[in-house]
């Protein structure tokens, strides 16, 4: 009997659900602060016990029905800090409507602070159901669950974002072999070079390696998170403000108060990865904002795997448990803006 009946479907699509989550212990990297990265992974467990709840959990509707679940979209705002072995609840409020072609959620995740309940996370969150082409076809998906079955992710995305004509024509020309790529961010690299051409930005290119992949050949959405962070740490220490410097010279940290990722298209096991990470706006010297784009290059052609928006900003580090936020010196501007590399100075 199929695990994809009307009864888990409307719970899915109608009813609220609730869970306790923590923080992982991989996330608390700096005193016993959480950094954005792991917020959304509480986020993602969240979502899936949404699933586990409704009677549709992950694991069934890829053995019974070969749809594999696969987060789509995350616009996440974190309001209050998490730390190290923080118990928060999580609510998660259904919002998919009739034309939709993703399951849309609503996450909000709470915390005790002083006998207090705080709202410390807000989400958004869109869940495509992927048709599996990698084993032997499954039967049609249960017509309930038909509209969000995709044989390709990313076709709900409308992003804006299109390559220019350099990056075009630099990809025409682009051939790898990925037994050979591991990580590199020559500036000679022609596409490389093309992807940042005019931009205050960053980029490299990586072979996706198997563990930031799932059901067996496609990169998830933890994955993309991963390399969002790692995106502002290759960042900032190519700007010559790496994490370890800010630290060390004044005690300082970035805090990330809203994240957001959209995949446009599959990025698949062993493809070559080219990560775009560019400055957009910097608002009264307090944070700034960057975009991520992602592309692979197929038939000579780029192709946006996702796109995602970051907010930064700094604290510094005032005891074991305290921070607070502060300004961005001339220094860190300087950085940010690309005037200057950065180099340590007189504050």
């Amino acid at each position: 009997m199929s695990i994809v009946t009307e009864t888990a479907v409307k719970a899915l699509l109608d009813t609220k659900s609730s869970t306790q989550v923590r923080p992982r212990y991989e996330g608390s990297n700096i005193c016993t602060w959480i950094g954005f990265k792991h917020v959304n992974y509480m986020v993602e467990e969240a979502v899936l016990d949404h699933f586990r709840q409704s009677g549709l959990p992950a694991r069934g509707l890829y053995e019974e029905h070969g749809l594999g679940l696969d987060i789509v979209g995350l616009d996440t705002r974190i309001l209050h800090a998490f730390h190290m072995d923080d118990l928060a609840t999580a609510t998660v409020t259904p919002n998919t409507k009739e034309a939709d072609g993703t399951i849309g959620l609503k996450v909000v995740i709470e915390v005790e602070r002083d006998g207090e309940t705080l709202k410390a996370v807000t989400s958004k969150v869109r869940v495509a159901l992927r048709i599996d082409g990698y084993l032997a076809a499954a039967e049609p998906a249960p017509e309930a669950l038909a509209r969000f079955a995709v044989e390709r992710l990313g076709g709900h995305a409308a992003t804006g974002v299109e390559p220019s004509a350099a990056v075009v024509e630099a990809a025409a020309g682009t051939e790898h072999d990925p037994s050979t790529i591991v990580r590199s961010d020559d500036p000679s690299d022609p596409l490389l070079a093309a992807l940042t051409q005019g931009a205050n930005a960053y980029a490299w290119k990586w072979r996706i390696p198997y563990p930031y992949c799932h059901f067996t050949e496609r990169l998830q959405m933890s994955g993309y998170l991963r390399l969002m962070e790692e995106a502002k740490d290759l960042f900032v220490a190519e700007r010559g403000i790496s994490i370890k410097s800010l630290l060390d010279d004044r005690r300082w940290i970035p805090v990330v108060p809203h994240s957001s990722i959209t995949l446009t298209d599959e990025a698949l096991m062993e493809e070559v990865l080219y990560t775009v990470f560019t400055v957009e706006e910097v608002f009264k010297d307090f944070v700034y904002t960057s975009r991520m784009d992602t592309y692979v290059v197929r038939d000579g052609k780029p192709v946006l795997t996702s796109t995602g928006k970051i907010t930064h900003g700094y604290a510094v580090i005032e005891n074991r448990r305290d921070w607070k936020l502060v300004s961005l010196d001339q220094r860190v501007l300087d950085a940010v803006n690309g005037t200057e590399t950065g180099a340590v100075r007189d504050a």
